[in-house]
């Protein structure tokens, strides 16, 4: 779900003194007000990717057609000017990104699709808390540093990832997620899912709620914590009460969970 394909064409936009500049070739259409407000088109199966560092980002279905992000920055002691938000359209989508100035001597912080090229904020205190209206049909890609991701009532697939945060997400489609120090709640309504999902925290609870008629392996694994399902497994490895390996329905592609503190719960979705 991550897009690495090659650029097609390019938008670039830059929060400076209140200007809007922008470069565009291809279909997507924007514009900004405030903080940052940017509007574009997405074919379905598209993703609109977005990358923060400090701050959290929620995602909700739209109500048109049209992709719609905008950015509120905040800071303590750090220049909020100093954060530029920049969005690269690519044939995978579009990839919008907060770009903090760069360490002395070190190249500059790029954006780049599916998180290439340098990005970090270093003691710059700014947050930049992105709010994402999502088309059905086109995915979304979330990922942030400090702060929480969520994404709520979507119709498309999710990737939601973060460091020092919680992920919440309901969708019509599937998900994966990653985070270290936050717990993974996640709604999914596909029963089926072309590749293995990965569920990744370390202090947090993991609970993933599917539909009736999965087919999957599945594995799951705490240190300090339990492990239940609702869907009767067939123990294929170890089995135990912190770690199992086994099939729903005869098996398909994996579905892994771990943690070290916290349980892991596979549930039926409502």
């Amino acid at each position: 779900m991550s897009t690495r394909s090659s650029l097609m064409g390019l938008l670039v936009g830059v929060v400076a003194a209140g200007i809007w500049t922008a470069r565009t070739v291809g279909p997507v259409e924007a514009e900004q007000r405030g903080d940052f407000t940017w509007k574009g088109r997405l074919a379905k199966g598209k993703t609109i990717e977005i990358r923060g560092i400090r701050g959290a980002m929620r995602a909700e279905l739209a109500t048109g057609p049209d992709v719609e992000v905008s950015a509120i920055k905040t800071a303590r002691r750090s220049d909020p000017e100093e954060v530029r938000i920049e969005v690269v359209e690519h044939e995978g989508g579009a990839t919008i990104c907060a770009i903090y100035p760069a360490r002395r001597g070190k190249p500059d912080n790029e954006c780049r699709p599916g998180g290439g090229g340098d990005n970090s904020s270093e003691n710059n205190d700014v947050e930049v808390r992105f709010s994402i209206k999502v088309p059905a049909g086109v995915r979304f890609a979330g990922t942030t540093v400090l702060g929480d991701v969520t994404a709520r009532d979507l119709k498309s697939d999710l990737e939601l990832r973060t460091v020092n945060g919680g992920i919440d997400g309901t969708t019509t489609g599937y998900a994966e997620a990653t985070t270290v120090n936050g717990s993974i709640d996640l709604v999914m309504g596909s029963a089926g899912w072309p590749r293995h999902l990965e569920y990744r925290t370390v202090n947090g609870g993991i609970t993933i709620q599917v539909p009736d008629g999965i087919k999957a392996d599945v594995e799951a694994q705490t240190v300090n914590g339990d492990i239940e399902s609702d869907f009767p497994l067939t123990v294929s490895g170890r089995f135990g009460p912190r770690k199992l390996s086994g099939t729903i329905a005869g098996g398909g592609p994996l579905l892994s969970m771990r943690t070290v503190n916290g349980s892991i719960e596979l549930r039926r979705a409502p």
